[in-house]
């Protein structure tokens, strides 16, 4: 069970029915007992889960090797490419944090805050390095990270651009945001 069925992306985990939630997964609503103890369990699998996958991917992404700048494009291409590609995990893990009870939701505000922070150092990184502008890395951040959790409620697989195209048009446009020395216009690939 690591994707929320669809059912549970359009109304809060905890006003859905079991047998619901049960009925978008295929199994009798009772039997999902067996694979979860409870409907807050499901919501924390979901929101810890894509946490963990979206900071993985950051790691991964800036472990890849380069320049700052390279590091940088490639850690917006992957939060960009995850949006765009789990919308339904993204838009449980973006609008259900109320719905969390503690402790697990300071546990997912802290994932949240590990990952902001991860695309934040690395613009303090490139501006000590000088190759980025930005007077406000923390602000840049937020704005380049919202616009990529924005994908997640129009990007369709089947529409003009793919995952990638998106995701590659999306890390110039941070870049800008950056204040990167020498970043170009938009290039759609």
């Amino acid at each position: 069970m690591t994707a929320a069925p669809p059912h549970v992306t359009l109304v809060p985990p905890v006003n859905v029915p079991v047998g619901d939630i049960g009925a978008a997964l295929g199994v009798r609503g009772p039997s999902l007992y067996k694979h979860v103890g409870s409907k807050q369990d499901l919501l924390v699998q979901i929101m810890v889960g894509t946490m963990n996958a979206l900071i993985d991917d950051q790691h991964t992404a800036r472990s890849a090797g380069g320049d700052i700048t390279t590091q940088l494009r490639r850690m917006v291409e992957a939060h960009v490419r995850f949006h765009a590609l789990n919308s339904e995990q993204a838009f449980v893990g973006n609008r259900e944090i109320g719905n969390l009870e503690q402790p697990h939701r300071d546990r997912v505000l802290a994932l949240r805050a590990q990952y902001e922070r991860g695309l934040r150092d690395t613009v303090a990184e490139g501006i000590a390095a000088g190759v980025l502008t930005t007077p406000d890395p923390r602000l840049s951040s937020y704005a380049v990270l919202d616009m990529g959790i924005g994908v997640a409620t129009w990007f369709r697989p089947n529409g003009p651009r793919t995952a990638d195209q998106v995701a590659y048009a999306y890390a110039d446009f941070a870049l800008a945001i950056f204040g990167a020395i020498g970043a170009g216009g938009v290039e759609f690939r």
